[in-house]
């Protein structure tokens, strides 16, 4: 009987071949090169003379690089009837705080959802799936009515408080809590006095910080393109960055260049705020699946 539950001395390592690590690292090589050739290759377009553009076949390089069609930007905005700044300044504002908003209500939403006790818990989970799988222009007309109905069309309530429906934030956090925040944590302090909104703010926000900063990538791209609430403005004075930017593109083929130009300008910000968090990602997903 000893020899049958005897321990073995030697630990099995799991080791893989040299043509399998080869194989893997190839994979993702050229995964990431399908990835980045997008954004290497609006770069290039936008750095191209408006010769160089319309070569067949088209080249993935500069012969001759110049600004020009960013100089073209810049000039043609300054032709507009509201200064450019004002366009900047409202894309800067409703993103900002359209993004602080949404992620204040998916942090407390997905913390209720995830750790609080009450009988509609599963049902409004349930509810929060189901949003996901329907795409925003599902609800348009409905949103519309009511942004209309309560008077707030040509102002920036309109394009802040339509943006801050984001389920997917609500689901990403609550996932996040469920795994990295444990029950035993927040029962030692409540034990110990602390009221719910200390636990919140103490425990649990730093707790789950990669997940609000994996939040916040999303809901600031979104918010920094438009987000779907230009169909709530009408007045020149109110209107985004990315509406201004579209006008400046859209004129033939003269202005392919500018168009390129625009696109890179446009992606800046996102892929900014992108590397700035980019840590928080894959520890945000690997807590996040479906429970």
């Amino acid at each position: 009987m000893k020899k049958l539950f005897k321990k073995r001395d030697k630990k099995v390592v799991l080791s893989r071949s040299k043509g399998g690590t080869l194989g893997i690292f190839l994979f993702l090589l050229i995964v990431c090169i399908f990835m980045v050739f997008p954004l290497y290759y609006s770069v290039v377009q936008s750095l191209k003379p408006i010769d160089e553009i319309f070569i067949y076949p088209p080249r993935f390089y500069v012969r001759r690089p110049t600004l020009e069609n960013f100089s073209m930007v810049y000039t043609l905005s300054g032709n507009l009837a509201v200064p450019f700044t004002r366009y900047l300044f409202n894309s800067v504002f409703v993103t900002v705080v359209a993004t602080v908003a949404s992620l204040i209500i998916a942090s407390l939403a997905g913390y209720s959802l995830a750790k609080g006790k009450f009988k509609a818990n599963k049902l409004l989970y349930t509810l929060v799936v189901l949003a996901m799988l329907f795409r925003p222009e599902v609800t348009a007309v409905q949103v519309y009515y009511i942004v209309s109905k309560l008077g707030l069309i040509d102002t920036y309530w309109a394009m802040i408080l339509t943006s801050l429906g984001s389920t997917m934030g609500v689901f990403l956090i609550r996932q996040f809590v469920i795994s990295a925040i444990p029950d035993s944590t927040l029962e030692a302090a409540r034990i110990d006095g602390a009221n719910e909104t200390t636990i919140f703010s103490k425990i649990v926000l730093p707790g789950i910080k990669p997940a609000v900063m994996t939040v916040m990538i999303f809901n600031f791209q979104a918010f920094w393109n438009g987000g779907g609430t230009r169909q709530y403005i009408f007045s020149e004075d109110l209107k985004e960055l990315p509406q201004v930017m579209a006008t400046i593109a859209q004129g033939g083929i003269a202005r392919a260049g500018a168009a390129a130009a625009v696109g890179v300008i446009m992606m800046i910000p996102p892929i900014a705020v992108f590397l700035w968090s980019q840590s928080s990602v894959m520890e945000t997903m690997t807590h996040s699946g479906l429970k």
